[in-house]
Formats: C-alpha cells, sequence, structure tokens
C-alpha cells in the first residue's frame, strides 16, 4: 500500500490541528506524538493519556449459537465470561501460528463483538465467515465504530466528568451514551494502567473526542500517540502482532498459553498447540534489561557465551526505567537473570534476562 493510498480515521483533521506527527500503521495513517513521545508516556504513567486509536477493526458475530460459534474457534474460552464481559483471545491457525490477537466482547449468546488488529480484521472475518454455521452472520464494521483509549490513573476523573460509566470491574463494559450519543465504555487498555477504551459510532467521534481532549488537559494529561503506546505496552511486555506474536509464533512460543481455553473440546490449532505445549516450544519469549548504554530495536540477535540464543522482537527506550529495553524470543534454556550480549550493528550490548512486566503499574 502506497502512502497516498493509506487509509485515514475519522479525527484525521483533528490530529492535524492538534500538530500531530503521522506514520503509517497497519494500513492507517496515524499519529505518532503530539509533544513527543517521552512527555506522553510519562502522562500516561502519572496523570492520563487519550489515544485515538480507531484503525482497530471491528466486527460482529451474529446469529443463533453465535458465541458457541466463537468460542470453538479462538482460543480463549467465552464461557468463563458472560454479558457485559470482555475477554483477551488469539485467532490461530491449524499449525498454532497466530493470525491475530484481538478482544471479544460477550453482547449475548446470540452475539459476540470483536475488535482484532487493524491490519488483520479482513484475515480473521473470513476465517470466520468460512467456518460459520448457517444463520451466523460476520460482519466487517470497521468503519462504524471509532475507538479511545483513556489510560492513566486519572482516567476515572475524566469519563466521571462527561457523565461515563467508571464503577466496572477488569475487563468489563457498558453501553452508555454521551450527549445523546451511544458509547460503549470497556475497562480495557494496552498501556498498564488503570483505563478504559471507549467505542462511539464513526460519525460521533469528533465531538466526544474534543470533549475528552479537554477533560484529559484539565487533569493535567496528554493526547498521545502511536509512539506513546508502543513505548507503554513494551515496558509492560504486552504482545503486538508482527512482533511477539505472528502465524510463525505461537502462543505457547508468546507465554500467552494463559489466554488458551486448553480444557475446551475445540478451537482453532489446539491440536498443535497441546502438542508444542506438552514437548515444550522451541523458543520462548523473555525481556531484555540493558546493562549498557544503548537503544534495542527488533531484529537482533541475542548471545550467550558468544553463541546465538534468539533474536529481538521489539526494543526501545524505556522512559520510565530510563534504559533500553527488549522482548525476544530465546532458546529455553535461557532463564531469566542470565546475562546476554545483543548485536547492535556490530556492537555487543550487554544485557539481563528479566520476566516482564519491566515497571509494575495498577492495571486492575
Amino acid at each position: 500500500m502506497t502512502e497516498t493510498s493509506l487509509l485515514q480515521g475519522p479525527l484525521h483533521a483533528v490530529h492535524v490541528e492538534l500538530g500531530a506527527t503521522f506514520a503509517p500503521f497497519g494500513g492507517w495513517e496515524m499519529p505518532v506524538s503530539y509533544a513527543g513521545t517521552v512527555t506522553e508516556h510519562q502522562a500516561v504513567r502519572t496523570t492520563v493519556g487519550l489515544f485515538d486509536v480507531s484503525h482497530l477493526g471491528k466486527a460482529t458475530v451474529r446469529g443463533p449459537g453465535a458465541a458457541a460459534f466463537v468460542n470453538s474457534a479462538l482460543t480463549n474460552d467465552l464461557g468463563r465470561i458472560q454479558p457485559g464481559k470482555a475477554q483477551y483471545t488469539l485467532c490461530c491457525t491449524p499449525d498454532g501460528g497466530v493470525i491475530d490477537d484481538l478482544i471479544a466482547y460477550y453482547v449475548g449468546d446470540d452475539e459476540i463483538f470483536l475488535v482484532p488488529n487493524a491490519a488483520n480484521t479482513a484475515a480473521v472475518v473470513a476465517e470466520l465467515r468460512e467456518a460459520a454455521p448457517e444463520g451466523v452472520t460476520v460482519t466487517d464494521e470497521h468503519r462504524d465504530y471509532a475507538v479511545f483509549a483513556v489510560q492513566g490513573p486519572r482516567s476515572t476523573e475524566v469519563l466521571t466528568a462527561l457523565g461515563l460509566p467508571t464503577d466496572l470491574e477488569y475487563m468489563a463494559y457498558a453501553d452508555a451514551a454521551w450527549d445523546g450519543r451511544p458509547v460503549r465504555v470497556c475497562r480495557t487498555g494496552y498501556t498498564g494502567e488503570h483505563g478504559y477504551e471507549l467505542l462511539p459510532r464513526w460519525d460521533d467521534a469528533e465531538p466526544l473526542f474534543r470533549a475528552l481532549v479537554e477533560r484529559v488537559r484539565a487533569a493535567g494529561g496528554q493526547v498521545a500517540g502511536l509512539g506513546a503506546r508502543d513505548t507503554l505496552r513494551t515496558e509492560m511486555g504486552y504482545p503486538l502482532h508482527g512482533h511477539e506474536l505472528s502465524p510463525d509464533i505461537s502462543p505457547v512460543q508468546a507465554r500467552c498459553g494463559w489466554a488458551v481455553g486448553w480444557q475446551k473440546p475445540r478451537f482453532w490449532g489446539k491440536a498443535a498447540l497441546e502438542q508444542e505445549k506438552s514437548q515444550g516450544p522451541r523458543r520462548i519469549l523473555l525481556g531484555l534489561r540493558a546493562l549498557d548504554r544503548g537503544v534495542l530495536r527488533q531484529g537482533q540477535t541475542v548471545l550467550r557465551a558468544g553463541e546465538p540464543v534468539g533474536e529481538t522482537t521489539s526494543g526501545t527506550f524505556s522512559p520510565t526505567l530510563k534504559l533500553g529495553i527488549a522482548l525476544a524470543l530465546l532458546d529455553p534454556s535461557v532463564e531469566p537473570g542470565t546475562e546476554v550480549e545483543v548485536d547492535v550493528r556490530g556492537r555487543r550490548l550487554r544485557c539481563e534476562t528479566v520476566r516482564p512486566p519491566f515497571v509494575r503499574t495498577n492495571t486492575k
């Protein structure tokens, strides 16, 4: 996809007005930062940040037995939750690779609302449509809803000021209204901080976003872009599809086995994942914390005693710790607390392996 054909969300003009810098992401032209990634990152950790992530996909599975069908396809067990709750889950290939990771909203036995990643929405919808039983429909609603994330210690204050519901358990949601417009509010997020994700209708996005900007700034927070979203999620060790999860990287390798309903009778990729879990994965995700000055990036070789033992999948400078951090797929023999080296353009950067998260926060 060329830069001129990048898709734009419902608030592109607003982001231009706010002084955003942009970059391509998942086929969309997205705001990377406004006041600077470090400033925006620190706002989320200390006060509150507001993200427009309307590029995320949206799809609805409807019809008799829709929940049962989705439960037979995706990895996590919808039987663990009930209407009004959401769940992190994965859409896998028969050999255990990951087509996408997504959030499933349990609306009812006959309706499941899904939020996949932007670039993978079409693939997820196609797989579900092909497998859906008679009477169950799968609708791509990518441009029907916007998505905002309000994240940080003062996020509740922001939503309360706008009359939106905040008394929600983690991964619970409520269908509400703002200024007469419907909006779904969920206690979810991708930063490790207490926060919410809001789904207004696409055409209602601008007035709600402007109201949120005003309240976030009044609370001492910042509008934030994808730069801060990435540094925040990396500090937490949260996977990003195309980095820690992919058709070549399984949930077992990415330490996402907690999002697999192992006791379910079936889901896509079940046999392959059970075999990998039983035999042990050939590589496993760990964190790297730099012991020397330097910034880690994706695709760098990790060495132990001079021998390659894996490769970084994500890397960044941690604004909280003020040092380089990374996630890496490593040989299972590499344990937390091991000193390794990372080849950074020919220079050996000393690191220590750790189990993420790199920082302690208050998600719930």
